[in-house]
């Protein structure tokens, strides 16, 4: 006679002493530098993928939270405060879907980080284009992320969980080499 599977499985006692500890996708590459690039991770920060009907504009962010464009009718919105205190600052009328758990934020900054993100995406990222503020999402390489310019040397960029860790090699390769070939070289923007 066959025994079921619960006699079978492993005591209680064997994982009893067994807890799951939550940490952030990148909790081991906080910060690298490039000479005048740095690569870093921005943690406790709230990301909410906002839902809207087609035709929706933008709603106003509550103070704290940046809005950025994710497609038609979407949104991300960053900030500090945490996924029910956004909710009720936005409103009932405005559909959150709270990502923190799925997404992780990489920013990117230093003066020559428009040359550095341009060997990964085709994105034109001059100012007169792609103004502080502007995002989109696009491709580094072949992952996808939402790219915000947050300052005019600096970028932020959401990218999936599973996908964090290739990206921050993809960038700190593009960081690492562009800082060796052009150590001093300034954004250079051709027509």
């Amino acid at each position: 006679m066959r025994s079921s599977m619960s006699e079978t499985a492993l005591p209680d006692t064997v994982l009893a002493d067994f807890h799951l500890v939550r940490r952030p996708a990148l909790a081991t590459k906080a910060v690298e530098r490039f000479g005048v690039l740095t690569l870093e991770t921005v943690f406790d920060t709230t990301i909410l993928h906002m839902l809207g009907k087609p035709g929706d504009v933008a709603p106003m962010p509550p103070q704290g939270f940046d809005l950025r464009n994710a497609g038609p009718g979407q949104w991300f919105a960053v900030g500090p405060a945490s996924a029910d205190q956004a909710a009720a600052a936005f409103g009932p009328d405005i559909i959150l879907v709270d990502q923190s758990h799925g997404r992780t934020l990489i920013r990117i900054s230093g003066a020559p980080v428009r040359n550095v993100l341009a060997k990964g995406t085709a994105l034109d990222l001059h100012p007169e284009q792609f103004a502080v503020g502007a995002a989109t999402t696009t491709l580094i390489g072949h992952i996808a992320v939402n790219l915000c310019r947050t300052a005019e040397d600096q970028f932020e960029l959401l990218v999936l969980r599973g996908f964090a860790e290739s990206l921050w090699d993809e960038l700190a390769g593009m960081a690492g080499s562009f800082n060796k070939k052009h150590e001093n070289c300034e954004a250079v923007r051709t027509v």
